[in-house]
């Protein structure tokens, strides 16, 4: 072996030492290479199943980089994949070249040529394949075989710590994905017990532990702010999938251009803005389960999409044409009714039944009997730890005004109120060693107290007086004048009433119902 050979091996074996990027390692490679053995091209490439993927090259054209070379589709590559040693073909050999218009310096067919093929062993399993080409005929065959071996040999290992680093990379990536997921979970929920001891929630339960353990799609129904999201966490961690994520994607929330995006993931260059490959919510919940929440407000593009994933397991990125598996369950979770949806056409049929293979209702509140009082001592105790206040007690005129509340806005609804009122309990009694809650703290109960936030200010009338009434009259009475003061603002316009009140217009439509006034009489929508 030459001095110069000799030189720019250790160089490369200093190389596998170094804290290289994998192009720079594999550049490395094949500048070695040619100091070692003069040549017109060369090449490296990976072994991924039945084709070979170029990592890099020198000599080629660069659209060579984006090629893949199926085996049985170029003899060559299958005899220098079959062999332990390096192939060199000899200058008349009529088997077709891979490369054969590819090389820079050369445009339109090769001519008689030297080629070589080393196979690149790693723990006695083929992972790659550097190729030699040179217009000069026959200039491989001195070579010593122990020069080949060698560079084999120091190829081989430069190739699998360059693999090995880019799959540390992309698990630790997944692995950061799927903690990003975890992550953004935990600040949704506080705890992932379901308290309830009611009738209508042992059924509950029972169903959960029921289902849980099965792979099937699992439908959740029930008003806005009954625990759905809690139902499905559940799930999840009774099936033999706890140990890997639960995604949650808020349907509702996914911009149009983006839920493919989203949910499949895309390449880079798919599209403005797609500056870096970026895994879809399916392949993060890759082994564990998706949580589809607000599954009836996707668009019906997105619906047949969906479909396919369902039906397949099957997910396709965005500018990809490859399709890989997934082994994800899904559970939905929707406060629409789908079937309606489905018969209006704002729903797929062959989706909506695909999802409910196992459909779960979560009962709204009011008919829990007997679990508002649990509940409300189970968020007595979480506000308790938030605020650092060492005790809190509810008052007995308090459990009465919540037991005799029929909650449009259900669990959520109580959560909030609870919350507030420990807050405004606190600022009252400084100092004390217990906070007591009454109903002075939560001020007047009231239906647009449903979701996220309390009425706007400006269209609560006064307080009323009890006048002779019991506590259940006197709020029914208070919500009925609140909701016709708001439709009468908006001339009869039960969605803007319902803007107004900020509640959710199915909620208000019940309400309005139980309390006598008319949902027929709509002006306007």
């Amino acid at each position: 072996m030459s001095d110069i050979s000799s030189k720019a091996l250790i160089e490369l074996a200093l190389d596998l030492a170094q804290n290289l990027s994998s192009k720079d390692r594999f550049d490395r490679l094949l500048d070695t290479v040619r100091k070692t053995i003069a040549c017109d091209a060369v090449a490296l490439l990976a072994v991924s199943g039945e084709l070979l993927k170029p990592l890099t090259l020198q000599g080629l054209s660069r659209d060579t980089l984006g090629r893949r070379f199926y085996l049985s589709e170029h003899p060559r590559f299958q005899q220098i994949c079959a062999s332990n040693s390096p192939v060199r073909f000899p200058a008349n050999c009529e088997l077709p070249d891979p490369y054969d218009g590819l090389l820079i310096d050369r445009e339109g067919d090769l001519p008689v040529h030297a080629c070589m093929g080393l196979p690149l062993y790693f723990d006695q399993n083929l992972i790659g394949v550097l190729t030699l080409d040179s217009f000069t005929p026959e200039v491989f065959d001195d070579i010593p075989n122990r020069t080949l071996e060698v560079i084999s040999a120091m190829a081989a290992a430069s190739l699998n710590t360059g693999l090995t680093l880019d799959l540390l990379e992309q698990q630790a990536h997944h692995s950061q994905q799927v903690l990003e997921e975890l992550n953004q979970a935990a600040w949704h929920h506080n705890s992932d017990e379901i308290v309830g001891e009611s009738s209508v929630m042992k059924r509950l339960k029972q169903e959960i532990a029921l289902v849980a353990p099965s792979d099937f799609t699992i439908l959740i129904q029930g008003e806005t702010g009954v625990g759905k999201e809690l139902v499905a966490r559940s799930l999840h961690l009774q099936s033999s999938r706890y140990t890997a994520p639960i995604v949650h994607v808020n349907c509702a929330a996914l911009p149009d251009n983006l839920i493919e995006s989203e949910l499949f993931g895309h390449v880079k260059g798919a599209f403005t803005g797609a500056d870096k490959n970026r895994a879809g919510k399916f392949s993060i919940a890759d082994g564990g389960t998706i949580f589809l929440d607000e599954i009836g407000e996707l668009p019906l593009a997105a619906q047949s999409k969906l479909l396919r994933v369902l039906q397949n397991q099957e997910v396709q990125s965005l500018g990809q044409d490859k399709i890989h598996k997934v082994d994800v369950r899904v559970i939905a979770a929707t406060n629409r009714d789908l079937a309606k949806e489905v018969e209006q056409g704002r729903f797929r049929a062959d989706l909506y039944h695909r999802l409910s293979v196992y459909p779960i209702l979560v009962p709204p509140l009011r008919e829990r009997a007997g679990d508002v009082q649990l509940l409300a001592g189970f968020f007595v105790e979480l506000v308790k730890r938030k605020l650092g206040i060492p005790q809190i007690k509810l008052q007995s005129d308090l459990v009465a005004y919540l037991n005799a509340y029929d909650w449009p806005g259900n669990v959520r609804e109580l959560e909030h109120l609870i919350s507030r009122a420990a807050l405004k309990a606190r600022a009252y009694q400084s100092g004390k060693d217990i906070v007591r809650i009454s109903t002075v703290d939560c001020g007047e109960l009231k239906s647009a107290d449903v979701a996220e936030e309390t009425l706007h200010e400006s269209t609560t009338p006064k307080s009323l007086a009890l006048g002779g009434l019991n506590l259940r009259q006197a709020t029914d009475a208070y919500q009925k004048n609140l909701v016709a003061a708001s439709l009468e603002k908006h001339q009869g316009s039960w969605s803007a009433a319902a803007k107004d009140l900020g509640v959710d217009r199915a909620n208000l439509s019940r309400l309005a119902k139980r309390l006598g006034l008319s949902v027929d009489k709509v002006v306007k929508r």
